[in-house]
């Protein structure tokens, strides 16, 4: 079993990788979110990350406020991201996992919080990685704990409007496809 410090370090790694393929020419590129392209992508999960430290140290959205509104990639994303990454990953490993978080839709445990975070970051590394195409295979402990958690709450993410139509894979389809296909992504 997986631990979720172990998991969102692992994941953000993941999605920090593809960030560091990115091209000077790939930016601009869709993704499979089809609201974003790469640069829209990398800055949702640099915005992300720097919502994560002042929640995991027991802020609530009032006091966060609009600070990280705007242009958080600047000239130089690969250093916003890194930096992002660094600060995010820090404040889960050093956050007590029992600690109240207090989000948009209510209050949930550190772990909670810790866990939907990693879920979004491993997502959306097979996202950048098939807009900059580069390698979509993503690690099979994270894809088996998230499949495990999140497949039986399928019809609420659908519900939710948040995680694209449903998609059916084929009866053979390995498990990273099927987990894919919970957040509405075609492999």
């Amino acid at each position: 079993m997986v631990d979720v410090r172990d998991f969102h370090r692992r994941a953000t790694d993941a999605f920090g990788a593809r960030v560091m393929a990115v091209r000077d020419d790939q930016w601009s590129l869709p993704t499979p979110c089809t609201d974003w392209n790469v640069r829209d992508l990398v800055h949702h999960l640099v915005y992300e990350n720097r919502w994560t430290a002042p929640l995991m140290g027991g802020a609530t959205l009032e006091q966060v406020g609009d600070r990280f509104e705007g242009d958080l990639l600047g000239s130089d994303p690969k250093s916003a991201w890194r930096e992002s990454m660094d600060e995010a990953v820090r404040s889960v490993r050093e956050v007590s996992l029992n600690r109240t978080i207090h989000l948009s839709y209510g209050d949930v445990p550190a772990r909670h919080y810790a866990f939907e975070l990693a879920t979004d970051h491993l997502i959306h590394a097979w996202d950048l990685a098939r807009a900059i195409s580069a390698d979509e295979s993503l690690d099979e402990d994270l894809v088996e704990l998230v499949y495990r958690k999140m497949k039986p709450r399928e019809d609420a993410l659908k519900s939710s409007g948040l995680f694209g139509k449903r998609v059916d894979p084929p009866g053979n389809a390995d498990l990273q496809t099927r987990l894919l296909a919970v957040y509405g992504r075609v492999a």
